[in-house]
């Protein structure tokens, strides 16, 4: 497999990032994009110099393209996902892959009858801060670890819902804080704490009530499968986006993840680690992880035992966090995570 031609689902915000990381890697190729905003998709694909569709399907039907990238609102990655792996594709798409744990087991069935090998967006698992922290847990150097705790305080408008007619709808986001913003947090508290036994939440939608009907805020406690506990708290109700704060406690230290530098603190001081850098006229909470998890998705086509790809399996803990977060909120008591396991 030397070269590899590559198409885009989706033309919003999302898919600049997917056409910049593409642009750098060698033997890739953008063939094509698929937009049902007619005028935008014909001028951007003038713009990237490639062939536009209206109609995602007819695209699917071309034998040059080989990687299909989905950058379209939730409520529609999965048929995509599904009608792309149906016609032999790759696929890379954006999270969350689904919005239940029903139709990651229907995805899971396609993926399994198609030739075609499915990686999911999780970009904040790649972050420099991100891989640094789980060098260090995997090696164990801190000792037992005792909690994590993360706060994660965004400002989301009235307008970013109203612009967007899916956006706070469980019908067509699944949700809303949660599935979209908080993910990544809670898919990387899940990832450093090896994942979460069981989870006691609450959901509230305090500010946004008039134009969404899912939540803007949400907290939570995990108990960790090592024995740690987590503690979570998320808001898209603050008047600005606020880098994540991460804190993991351990025996023998605690990892401290603020303003996108890493920090180690122990008896001696603190030193820094790593730190995440911003992506050029980008969102500076998006990080540059997108090329790296783009490129790795891309190098383990060619390289089938390669790690680091998030695949359908990864990509479900983080979902079935969500899940068993709205579920404890609903009944007010502790659900177990394999409760909610596909």
């Amino acid at each position: 497999m030397t070269s590899l031609n590559a198409a885009i689902i989706g033309c919003g915000a999302i898919h600049r990032n997917h056409v910049d990381a593409l642009r750098l890697l060698p033997d890739v190729d953008l063939r094509a994009i698929a937009e049902v905003d007619t005028p935008k998709g014909e001028h951007l694909a003038q713009r990237y110099g490639c062939r536009f569709y209206r109609d995602y399907q007819e695209m699917l039907l071309a034998h040059d393209i080989d990687v299909v990238h989905i950058c379209t609102p939730h409520y529609l990655h999965k048929p995509m996902i599904m009608a792309a792996l149906a016609a032999g594709k790759h696929v890379f798409s954006e999270k969350p892959v689904a919005m239940s744990g029903g139709d990651i087991a229907e995805i899971r069935h396609a993926a399994y009858a198609s030739t075609g090998r499915l990686g999911v967006c999780y970009q904040n698992r790649v972050n420099p801060t991100s891989q640094t922290i789980d060098a260090l847990l995997t090696a164990g150097t801190l000792g037992e670890m005792h909690s994590i705790k993360a706060i994660l305080t965004w400002s989301r408008s009235d307008a970013y819902y109203r612009d967007s007619d899916w956006r706070g709808w469980f019908a067509t986001e699944g949700g809303s804080l949660l599935i979209n913003q908080a993910i990544h947090t809670l898919d990387l508290m899940q990832w450093f704490g090896g994942g979460v036994r069981r989870v006691k939440g609450v959901v509230d939608n305090a500010t946004l009530n008039e134009v969404t009907e899912a939540e803007d805020s949400a907290m939570a406690t995990f108990e960790f499968h090592n024995g740690a506990r987590g503690l979570f708290y998320a808001s898209n109700a603050h008047v600005t986006d606020s880098p994540l704060l991460l804190e993991i406690h351990c025996q023998h230290g605690t990892l401290r993840l603020q303003d996108n530098i890493l920090w180690l603190l122990t008896g001696d001081g603190q030193r820094e680690l790593a730190r995440d850098t911003a992506p050029d006229g980008g969102k500076s909470y998006w990080g540059t992880g997108h090329q790296q998890a783009i490129a790795h998705f891309y190098h383990a086509l060619r390289h089938p035992t390669a790690d680091g790809v998030m695949d359908l399996d990864a990509a479900a803990c983080s979902l079935q966090l969500v899940e068993a977060i709205y579920r404890s909120s609903q009944l007010r008591r502790w659900i177990n995570l394999t409760d909610v396991i596909d």
